[in-house]
């Protein structure tokens, strides 16, 4: 599903809800999502690690606190 087409059904559900004053709203907030995923910044999130593949190893979770190992 595009952000367009998100938008397009978000409208209709609120028209549907007669709820007029909330399409502003969704808007506004598709507006944003796409100017977040164009902003230049997002074409480099994890560049700089490798993909993990089925023998990378997962880090443990730190044990719980006030629990003795």
């Amino acid at each position: 599903m595009t952000l367009d087409d998100w938008l397009a059904c978000a409208c209709a559900d609120a028209d549907r809800r007669e709820l007029p004053d909330l399409k502003p709203l969704l808007t506004g907030l598709a507006q944003a999502t796409r100017v977040l995923r164009d902003a230049d910044w997002n074409d480099l999130a994890g560049a700089g690690r490798p993909a993990a593949g089925p023998d990378t190893p997962v880090p443990s979770a730190p044990p719980p606190h006030g629990s003795a190992r």
